[in-house]
């Protein structure tokens, strides 16, 4: 029995430390995704001056990314003064819907570049799953960070995250 669960221990030890070495230091992978205007550009092209960047999933259809979004937004002036950060909005709405992301991005009020993630290539390449998802990119374009879901508040911990960024703190969790 001690064998047993001295071996599932070794298992997880190892699983999660694979976690942390596969997110950690990862560049932001190539893959083309679309203007509001239409036109075409590949994800590896993003940059903040060797500033944070904040990459968020969503989509027009899903309420909690609206709502992680329009709390971020409420504070995002003061999150740009404080750590230069760029938050880069990536719908994930088909082509039948991907229509309405700016138009609800202009609606809510939001201050982000929004990007349209039509064929979900920028979506698999990072292997997101559900949305709301944000990774935060350190200013060398490292994702650093990455949590999925919303919660009322969460954009504190993500402020968080981004003074560790800013001060070139690790993160470890």
């Amino acid at each position: 029995m001690k064998k047993i669960v001295l071996g599932l221990f070794v298992i997880g030890a190892l699983a999660s430390a694979t976690i942390i070495q596969s997110s950690e230091g990862r560049s932001i992978p190539s893959a083309d995704v679309k203007t509001v205007d239409g036109k075409t550009m590949n994800t590896s092209t993003f940059a903040n001056d060797g500033k944070p960047m904040i990459i968020d999933f969503w989509a027009t259809w899903c309420k909690p990314c609206k709502k992680e979004l329009d709390a971020i937004s409420e504070e995002y002036a003061d999150w740009q003064k404080e750590t230069g950060v760029k938050l880069i909005a990536i719908s994930i709405d088909d082509s039948r819907s991907s229509g309405n992301a700016a138009m609800t991005a202009k609606t809510h009020g939001w201050d982000y570049e929004v990007y349209l993630d039509e064929n979900q290539d920028f979506k698999r390449a990072l292997n997101v799953g559900d949305i709301p998802q944000v990774f935060v990119v350190n200013g060398k374009g490292e994702i650093v960070w990455q949590h999925n879901g919303y919660v009322d508040g969460g954009e504190a911990h993500i402020l968080e995250i981004l003074r560790k960024v800013v001060k070139g703190e690790k993160i470890t969790e």
